[in-house]
């Protein structure tokens, strides 16, 4: 026994350390995410969000105002303001070419190719000097050195929030998730009962397709389908872009692995309940809604949460089977058109991506008691 126990330890505290490392591989990223959706748009840029609490160090170009906003003081015209534009933070260095931005120290004088003279102090405020009037009406460009304290901000929330047509592409998200997500599970539920408990021909030869079904990538199969799917809408009238073909495509894409789980996790449920129920007269109907569904919640919820996760997060499949119109776009497809052409707007992409996890979390921790139990009973039993 002591023997045994010995043994047992090692790989114990192999399992927590694998788990804690699992958790980290999801915890810290989530927490990243989120911490860069609350800095500042321009320190997101300069930083990653580990330095979120210090202060960090750009090199930024602004432009002064032209000759329209000289002013004479004792002879002397001056243009004046703030690179920082009443920001917070401190300037260290400045210059006036992008050849040598960092050429002076705060506070010193440069001398400027039309022999005008540029100073810039430690606060961000600037002067530009010379005995005659200033003629041109583009201003000098000032490039600069700033220390700027950590910034936090709802801006980037605000912004995504606050897009045009938002709410309607949640719906349509919620529209297409939902049924997509039932609709397999009631078709694998049944199938899988079938596969498991019932004898008839080809049950092997249907439970191997399955299988290979399960390795099949869907950028392989979504043209086929779609050309099968507007051909048979065409013979009966309905439209291409249906909410019915997008649940329709969702639901051959995730009733290989629904079956495959519910399969192996009917299969292992007891003998001796389904026998008891046909010595009292039930059919396999009765059998399957009042013995197997209730037993079998665990693989629901945990199919259910991987087909919602799946579609929630989907762009490829709507894009195709739904469309790219206004007021058909997914919540993914909004959120990708608000990071514009280039997909540069850091800001928006991690607000964004953190407002799509929401429910998505909501889901899975709602579930996730189920997750465990439905997976390891049907990876350890088989039928």
């Amino acid at each position: 026994m002591a023997v045994a126990a010995s043994s047992r330890a090692p790989l114990t505290w192999a399992v927590h350390i694998a788990a804690l490392l699992l958790v980290a591989l999801w915890v810290f990223p989530t927490f990243g995410l989120f911490v860069s959706s609350v800095r500042d748009k321009d320190q997101i840029a300069v930083s990653g969000w580990w330095t979120a609490l210090t202060s960090s160090t750009q090199n930024q170009v602004t432009r002064a105002p032209g000759a329209d906003g000289q002013i004479e003081r004792d002879g002397v015209f001056v243009i004046a303001g703030n690179v920082l534009e009443g920001g917070s933070g401190s300037v260290s260095h400045f210059g006036f070419s992008s050849r040598a931005p960092t050429d002076f120290e705060a506070g010193e004088v440069a001398t400027l190719r039309d022999g005008s003279e540029l100073t810039v102090q430690e606060d961000g405020s600037f002067e530009i000097t010379a005995n005659e009037a200033f003629t041109k009406s583009r201003g000098q460009r000032i490039f600069y050195t700033a220390t700027a304290p950590p910034r936090f901000t709802l801006d980037n929330y605000a912004t995504v929030i606050g897009a045009e047509n938002l709410g309607q592409s949640f719906i349509n998200s919620m529209t297409v998730t939902i049924p997509a997500t039932v609709i397999p599970i009631l078709i694998a539920a049944f199938a899988a009962y079938a596969l498991a408990w019932m004898r008839f021909p080809g049950r092997a030869l249907l439970i191997a397709g399955v299988v290979g079904l399960l390795v099949v990538p869907l950028q392989m199969s979504l043209i086929p389908l779609l050309s099968a799917y507007n051909t048979i809408g065409a013979f009966f009238g309905v439209p291409a872009k249906t909410y019915l073909g997008i649940w329709l495509a969702h639901t051959g894409f995730g009733l290989p692995l629904a079956i495959y789980l519910l399969r192996n996790y009917i299969a292992g449920l007891p003998s001796e309940i389904m026998e008891s129920a046909r010595v009292d007269g039930a059919n396999d109907f009765l059998i399957f809604v009042k013995i197997v569904l209730p037993l079998s919640f665990p693989a629901l919820a945990s199919f259910a949460i991987f087909q919602f996760l799946w579609v929630w997060n989907d762009l490829l499949v709507a894009m195709v089977f739904l469309g790219a119109q206004d007021d058909e776009l997914v919540l993914t497809g909004r959120l990708v058109n608000l990071l514009g052409s280039r997909g540069g707007d850091w800001e928006i992409l991690t607000a964004s991506a953190f407002i799509t996890i929401i429910v998505p979390l909501l889901v899975f921790f709602s579930l996730q008691r189920y997750l465990v139990r439905g997976l390891l009973a049907g990876s350890v039993k088989g039928g």
